[in-house]
């Protein structure tokens, strides 16, 4: 066992598989009190069973550390409180929220339905919100703690993921709004953008060049969660984590800007826009462009 989380109490979401679990046995190994949450649904959110957090949880105390499941549903309101509620009932307090829950419904845009949007919807960014709700408000009483919410690259944009991609961007914002709004109280907040082999990302439409394991993904959701990164200051950021790299996302800001003398007109602006503020190109659009290149080549295009 380490002590890089000792004397912490740590919530995860999604804690059932993939990289939730690894974050729940990383932060249990590195001293850690871990409430294990996972509502058990298939990868599109159906059939619902609690035995995969009570199987990491127990899979923790096993191993010498203390852990409780939760199953419940994070979507709901009452789902979140109770993951944080049993963290103060069992442990007494709450250090940090991780919330990796999340479900895939692939469709084009234009085929898509509010069946398949709503969930996606719920799960990933609803369900961020209601942990990041209640536990914000016992960190704010606390003074301190740590929140960390989970991106996608999608976040740039997908052609057969709209829902899960504007998910994944809204918690960009959440998070940012978490650690704009808990900063004066102790209270850090980031996102991490994994690329790791889940059975979430075998679903990706393009091939990863980059990609590690669940692992990879802990130690660095461990690291957020420490008071090392506390005392760096470190809030309000995007990491990429792939294998060996770890990567940041830039600050959203404005690029180039224009000025009219006088009020502006559409033919002022398609005179004016090109040339001077101009465009700032799609990476996810020149790649889907050249994999279109590729195809018609009949070659085999690496992500």
């Amino acid at each position: 066992m380490g002590n890089f989380l000792a004397g912490k109490v740590v919530a995860v979401t999604g804690a059932g598989r993939g990289i939730g679990r690894a974050v729940a046995l990383a932060c249990a190994a590195e001293g850690a009190r871990v409430v294990v949450n996972d509502y058990g649904v298939s990868i599109t959110g159906d059939a619902p069973t609690s035995e995969v957090a009570t199987a990491v949880a127990k899979e923790i105390t096993a191993a010498g550390g203390e852990a409780v499941a939760v199953a419940d549903d994070v979507a709901t309101m009452e789902g979140g409180q109770r993951i944080v509620d049993t963290a103060l009932a069992r442990y007494g307090r709450l250090d940090g929220a991780v919330c990796v829950a999340g479900i895939l419904r692939e469709r084009m845009i234009f085929n898509m339905t509010e069946q398949e949007w709503d969930p996606v919807i719920a799960t990933h960014l609803k369900g961020t919100f209601t942990v990041f709700r209640a536990a914000s408000a016992v960190m704010r009483r606390q003074r301190g703690g740590a929140l960390i919410g989970f991106t996608s690259g999608s976040h740039q944009g997908s052609a057969s993921q709209a829902n899960y991609a504007s998910a994944k961007g809204a918690v960009i914002s959440l998070v940012r709004s978490a650690a704009l709004g808990l900063h004066k109280y102790g209270v850090t907040a980031n996102c991490v953008a994994p690329v790791a082999r889940t059975r979430m990302s075998a679903n990706v439409p393009a091939e990863l060049k980059e990609i590690g394991e669940p692992e990879d993904v802990a130690a660095l959701v461990v690291y957020l969660l420490s008071e090392r990164a506390r005392q760096e200051g470190i809030t309000g950021q995007v990491y990429t984590v792939a294998g060996p790299k770890i990567a940041v996302w830039a600050q959203p800001r404005e690029l180039r800007a224009a000025y009219a003398e006088g009020p502006w007109t559409p033919d002022r602006i398609a005179d004016l826009l090109p040339g001077t503020v101009g465009t700032d190109p799609m990476p996810m659009l020149e790649r889907l462009r050249e994999m279109a290149d590729a195809a018609a080549a009949g070659e085999r295009p690496n992500a």
